[in-house]
């Protein structure tokens, strides 16, 4: 069984071996690590590990958070595919796609921005609708979209009135950013948080950007 955690920890040498021998106190494996964001004397850092089946997630963050100054922002299963060049990889399946370009982007977004699901919406002369939707997206569809169109990456308010109930009582954080000059907008939404960090907003821009240029 594999999780990911979101780990808050001081930014200094040692931090981070003292966080893999708790990890480790409770039969854990850190699998692969990325640095998230770096601020003033600390680091967040999403950390996929390996447990034996049957283990409690609790004890991973009650293990972690013995440290000084270690908290556990968000924990969750972990399916994906461990890779270190995950945006290269899905630019490359969607320049190569010979089919629904635009379904292979959100097909493979949530692994790659570590979300729950992903969506393209798009403005017609009804109002907002969804274009394609990852298999994880929700059933429930937002009909309205008054952030569009954008201009640049953003964190949207989860608790705004065009928000579906089922995704505010799910505790969706949600992202999006424009598909270049189409209108079109990449929606991300991750159930339960954690929330969007700044450098993963600026992450999606510059992939929402690139992506924009490959589908022409």
């Amino acid at each position: 069984m594999s999780y990911l955690l979101r780990v808050q920890l001081p930014d200094r040498p040692g931090s981070l071996g003292a966080l893999a021998v708790a990890l480790g106190s409770v039969g854990a494996d850190i699998l692969s690590l990325d640095v998230v964001e770096r601020g003033s004397g600390y680091a967040v850092d999403d950390l996929v590990v390996d447990v034996e089946a049957g283990s409690l997630p609790d004890t991973l963050i009650t293990a972690a958070e013995k440290l000084s100054d270690v908290h556990v922002d968000s924990i969750r299963p972990y399916s994906g595919i461990l890779d270190t060049h995950r945006e290269l990889e899905l630019i490359d399946h969607v320049a190569t796609a010979r089919s629904d370009r635009l379904q292979v982007l959100v097909d493979n977004t949530p692994r790659v921005l570590r979300v729950g699901w992903c969506t393209v919406m798009d403005i017609g002369p009804h109002g907002a609708y969804r274009v394609v939707g990852s298999p994880s997206a929700p059933e429930t569809h937002a009909g309205d979209a008054p952030w569009m169109p954008l201009k640049r990456a953003t964190v949207l308010d989860g608790d705004d009135d065009w928000v579906p109930g089922t995704w505010r009582d799910m505790d969706t954080t949600l992202a999006a950013a424009p598909l270049g000059t189409s209108g079109r907008a990449l929606l991300l939404g991750r159930p339960g948080g954690p929330e969007f960090r700044p450098s993963e907003v600026a992450r999606l821009g510059y992939l929402a950007g690139i992506v924009a240029t490959v589908l022409g």
